[in-house]
């Protein structure tokens, strides 16, 4: 279908969930596996709990499916569904997170069922990403490479076409502004409204046009990223940086920081540039009560 072009992301048998839970480990019991591992390695007891999980996903996928089913015809039914723009995306990509919450888990109950608590696991998660790699948290492109699915009959001039432009969750608000009309204001009751991250991706869902992208920057929870055009400069938490052309490697397999270091180098300080003026902008609207370091 043209979705994907390069290789599959290698399996990384050492990352397993971005946090630590042993203890949930001991209350999941032993049908739960907290790394990436082949099927045929499992024994029949993780086989069976790990099917059990995904069914579980599957249903949930199945329940989203129905209630966005049950907008769409609500929208049919006030006669326009034709002039509406239907816009549906995930914020990151599938999960490898293993944790019970502070409602618990009892491995007795249905699962599935409130009383328990169940995650993807890094397994299903590097199964759901393929063919990217790592997960939700991190910030390489099992982390954050997302579709975004636009439907607007009476808006979108090449129906059922897929366009490779980059966007970002940020382009969400200008997107919509410029299709409605109007602009993000400059200050709310007095309080300044900082610059728009974003930008518009009205031509790529109106048009199909090719929009060119740079300077996509990603922090979170001290994982790390900035893309510029098809570059791509990453690193996890407490790791050095790694560097990708993501137009021919788009699973981050081959690092070319060794060989490209002056690049290296300029993406780390606009990496920087952009973090501090981040922090400036929240320091010129936030009152001092609320700041925190």
């Amino acid at each position: 279908m043209g979705l994907v072009n390069g290789l599959l992301s290698a399996v990384e048998p050492e990352v397993g969930p971005p946090y630590n839970n042993p203890d949930a480990m001991e209350k999941l019991g032993p049908g739960e596996v907290n790394r990436p591992l082949g099927w045929d390695s499992l024994t029949v007891e993780q086989q069976e709990f790990q099917a059990t999980k995904m069914a579980i996903h599957a249903a949930m996928v199945d329940r989203m499916d129905q209630e966005i089913g049950r907008i769409l015809k609500q929208l049919h039914d006030m006669n326009c569904f034709e002039n509406t723009l239907v816009i549906f995306l995930s914020d990151n990509g599938a999960s490898a997170e293993i944790m019970v919450r502070d409602d618990g888990h009892d491995p007795a109950a249905l699962p599935g069922s409130a009383a328990t608590h169940l995650c993807l696991g890094p397994g299903w998660s590097s199964a759901s990403n393929t063919p990217f790699r790592r997960h939700k948290t991190w910030v390489h492109e099992g982390g954050i490479h997302t579709p975004l699915i636009a439907h607007w009959p009476n808006g979108i001039q090449a129906p059922g076409q897929l366009n490779h432009s980059i966007g970002h969750v940020v382009d969400i608000v200008p997107t919509i502004l410029q299709f409605a009309g109007t602009k993000k204001p400059d200050s709310i009751d007095g309080i300044l409204v900082p610059p728009a991250p974003g930008i518009s991706l009205a031509s790529a869902l109106r048009d199909n046009a090719t929009m060119e992208r740079d300077n996509l920057w990603w922090c979170h929870e001290g994982n790390r990223a900035l893309r510029q055009g098809d570059w791509k400069l990453v690193a996890a938490k407490a790791e050095p940086w790694e560097l990708f052309n993501l137009s021919n490697d788009p699973t981050e397999q081959n690092d070319l920081n060794s060989k490209n270091p002056q690049k290296t180098e300029s993406m780390n300080a606009e990496w920087y540039r952009q973090l501090n003026q981040m922090r400036r902008e929240i320091l010129e609207i936030m009152p001092d009560k609320n700041r925190s370091e």
